[in-house]
């Protein structure tokens, strides 16, 4: 089960994240209590380089906007909604993560991978189980949404998710993840995923 540990803002949830062995951590450069500056992202990213894939987040970018954190970051993937991977230019090099929204258009054709969502990030609301469960029949569906150790294997068990992104549902308090919560949160999710294999 991939995971992916969304909107770092301190060292230690990025070692945290790091210690548990996840398969990525998120930065976010989007109107968010966990919103950073290229520069923050990239020195919290460095002890990350070539152990997990570190991923830009963003959401209705402009291009401008877009330079300075592929610039700056250097990310491993650009995470944000299909439809603005559609108008944006970008590397051909760089690896993409489509945002589809519960209730909102699906990409035809359906990206090989995708990250299914609410209609709002970072606001612990559990997403359309059901809607996420019919993609991802079709394609690598990552889970987002509300997620957290008590409802992470539920999620799982009812979507079969390829993998599952949280942020909020690691949290101490807004904007800001307790060490202790991302390894409890990851040590449910591969119980869990032991359990679906």
């Amino acid at each position: 089960m991939w995971i992916k540990i969304c909107g770092m803002t301190t060292a230690a949830a990025v070692d945290a994240a790091l210690e548990a062995r996840v398969d990525a951590i998120g930065f976010v450069f989007a109107s968010s209590l966990r919103e950073l500056a290229p520069e923050s992202a990239a020195a919290l990213a460095r002890p990350a380089r070539g152990r997990v894939r570190c991923v830009a987040v963003t959401r209705h970018p402009t291009q401008n906007a877009l330079d300075e954190i592929l610039k700056v970051l250097a990310p491993d993937v650009l995470q944000s909604d299909a439809a603005d991977l559609a108008r944006l230019r970008l590397p051909s090099a760089l690896e993409t993560l489509p945002v589809v929204r519960a209730g909102g258009a699906v990409p035809e054709p359906l990206p090989p991978r995708i990250l299914f969502e609410g209609p709002v990030s970072g606001r612990g609301a559990v997403s359309d189980w059901s809607a996420a469960a019919a993609l991802a029949r079709r394609t690598r569906l990552l889970l987002a949404g509300g997620l957290n150790e008590a409802n992470v294997a539920a999620a799982i068990a009812r979507v079969q998710p390829f993998g599952v992104d949280v942020s909020s549902g690691v949290e101490e308090r807004p904007g800001v993840k307790s060490p202790a919560a991302i390894m409890r949160f990851v040590a449910a999710v591969r119980a869990a995923g032991a359990v679906s294999a």
